[in-house]
């Protein structure tokens, strides 16, 4: 087991930023803790790492987080902005002199996918080749365990792809990887289990697809429309009843039920403007859980 958390908990005054949460994290595995900002995430980040004190029983590769060999982790906080007039050589450079045997930079700048912008000032870096430079600098040691505190936060749709990309790498490479996002396309795409935080508390942990499946609700075929009152009685006729708490008209439908279901708005000469299915998703699962929307919060 690489990491291993029991009870953790960890109060600030009156506010609860943590309320006995417990997990486990295999080698080789990619772990993603998920929930809106003041969820939670980076105190726990922060209690994995030993930088600040929690309740309970913490422990990495078998060992109290302050006393696993710094080679050994690779921890990429939420808060890291790297100098501006430094190119992306330069930085990964610097970060690898702090350790006695680091990786070759070069080797770090393929890595991460900047051999052809290692030149260029950090501050002229797209948003998705800094983060990539910020993961690079985690990377230098070679780390067994890689922990990223929300990774994509305010790159481009582009970039944050090009980062999962390089995290799925990693993983495939061996390394383990421990991540917070508050993204849940993120989670969903990268994880191969996720923990869903909610006010500090765990209040789920599966595979996205064992959560989808469980808690995530039916498919359902959202029909956009300038009368959709309307609409919404055509298909309750029909036996579609809608769903409650969405922006448009959905009902519950499998992608067989799609030429149903417009076969009868057209033979009762109900216009539409817009017709998109959607399968139930991790995002769905969170505010079905919880009751809140995971673009709620403060600060973690």
């Amino acid at each position: 087991m690489v990491v291993n958390a029991e009870n953790v908990s960890r109060r600030y005054g009156e506010t609860v930023a943590l309320s006995d949460v417990s997990f486990s994290v295999s080698a080789g595995e990619i772990f993603a803790i998920i929930g809106p900002n003041g969820a939670g995430k980076t105190t726990l980040i922060r209690a994995l790492t030993g930088t600040t004190d929690a309740d309970g029983e913490v422990s990495v590769f078998g060992r109290p987080p302050t006393e696993v060999a710094r080679g050994r982790i690779g921890l990429l906080p939420q808060e890291f902005t790297p100098a501006d007039r430094l190119t992306a050589r330069e930085l990964v450079t610097y970060y690898a002199g702090l350790y006695d045997d680091a990786r070759d930079p070069d080797a770090v700048l393929e890595d991460v996918g900047l051999t052809d912008s290692e030149g260029t000032f950090y501050e002229d870096l797209s948003g998705g080749q800094k983060r990539r430079v910020c993961v690079g600098t985690a990377l230098v040691n070679e780390p067994e365990l890689l922990i990223l505190d929300e990774p994509t936060t305010g790159i481009d749709p582009t970039g944050r792809r090009e980062l999962w990309d390089l995290i799925e790498g990693l993983a495939d490479g061996g390394t383990t990887i421990l991540l917070t996002t508050h993204y849940m396309a993120e989670a969903e795409t990268l994880a191969d289990r996720v923990a869903l935080l909610s006010g500090g508390e765990l209040v789920a942990l599966d595979s996205p697809d064992e959560l989808i499946a469980r808690h995530g609700g039916d498919s359902r075929l959202v029909i956009e429309a300038d009368d959709e009152a309307r609409v919404g009685e055509t298909l309750a006729a029909a036996g579609y009843e809608r769903l409650p708490d969405e922006r448009h008209v959905a009902v519950p439908a499998g992608p067989k039920e799609i030429p149903t279901i417009v076969e009868a708005l057209e033979h009762n000469d109900v216009g539409y403007e817009g017709l998109v299915w959607r399968q139930p998703s991790l995002e769905e699962v969170y505010v079905a859980l919880t009751g809140t929307d995971v673009s709620v919060g403060g600060q973690a």
